[in-house]
């Protein structure tokens, strides 16, 4: 993970030592070799994920004259939301690897192994069906919509028992439904305790006027008032990830022709092809990628 930024740029480089330096870790050691069980606790692939997009962020500024910067808008999915802040310098790269290590550890600590759990519905899901499975589910307990991902994609999360049998119910209503390997009930009131920790947390860091426009998960719009960041990003450990609608009012009202989505990977490409077809959606993740984009600008 990492590893070609880290091999073909210096800039890559001085983002993943950063890091390290922050975390008191050699955590590009585990990106790069492992062992896995290790860069898969949420408390290092947290902080992983985001010194991946943030150092695309960087050599496309430095060594492709592309400032991320410039964008009108940026948004990220769950904890790439903090990567977004960090591309936009609302926090320094620092203390966003202190906070999502420390988000990682909370929302572990939040909820016991075994207790909670989250579910995929596929398929014919939508909202109504989502809610719809989450109210039969929630005769177990606590099971609410964590995230609405695209339309036939919408992830739910609570209680193990009640998340399995809202899975049931989505069956019986025609989607198609399946247990997700993750070690807690993210984006869920099971997650209160971790927003407590994320509020203090949060208070004690240093918040900037982001220098593009911020499209939060939990409200689906712009974030206007700095003093509305960290509430936000509190109330985002509990609430839903509302992708589908930040996607399209990004498309509509904000006018957005062109998704890049800089980091490991091309999961929220795809998402963006589905909810906004007419615009262009790119994934950077390599050199290649990154000549490619900046040829496409200067088109």
């Amino acid at each position: 993970m990492g590893a070609e930024l880290f091999e073909t740029f210096a800039t890559a480089r001085d983002v993943f030592n950063e890091v390290d330096e922050a975390l008191g870790q050699k955590l590009f050691a585990i990106m790069r070799d492992g062992p896995e069980d290790q860069l898969t606790l949420t408390e290092n692939a947290q902080p992983a994920i985001m010194a991946v997009s943030v150092a695309v962020s960087r050599v496309l500024e430095k060594d492709f004259d592309i400032s991320c910067t410039a964008a009108k808008y940026v948004a990220g999915h769950s904890l790439g939301e903090y990567s977004a802040h960090a591309a936009a310098g609302t926090f320094s790269l620092a203390d966003t690897a202190r906070l999502l290590r420390l988000r990682g550890q909370a929302m572990q600590r939040a909820t016991p192994l075994g207790v909670g759990a989250m579910a995929a519905l596929i398929g014919k899901a939508d909202l109504a069906l989502a809610e719809a499975a989450c109210e039969a589910g929630s005769a177990a307990g606590v099971v609410v919509i964590a995230n609405d991902n695209n339309a036939g994609q919408i992830v739910i999360s609570g209680v193990k028992q009640a998340v399995e049998l809202a899975v049931e119910k989505a069956k019986e209503l025609g989607a198609k439904g399946m247990l997700l390997n993750v070690s807690a009930p993210f984006h869920s009131p099971l997650m209160a305790p971790a927003a407590e920790e994320m509020r203090d947390a949060l208070s004690k860091v240093t918040i900037h006027q982001p220098a593009s426009i911020l499209v939060a998960n939990v409200t689906a719009a712009p974030v206007t008032a700095t003093l509305q960041i960290a509430d936000l990003l509190v109330k985002q450990v509990t609430g839903r990830v509302r992708w589908r609608e930040s996607v399209q009012w990004l498309a509509g009202e904000g006018g957005v022709t062109t998704f890049a989505e800089l980091g490991a990977g091309k999961v929220l490409t795809g998402m963006s092809k589905r909810i906004a077809p007419e615009a262009v959606s790119v994934a950077l993740n390599g050199a290649a990628d990154f000549d490619a984009f900046a040829a496409s600008l200067k088109a």
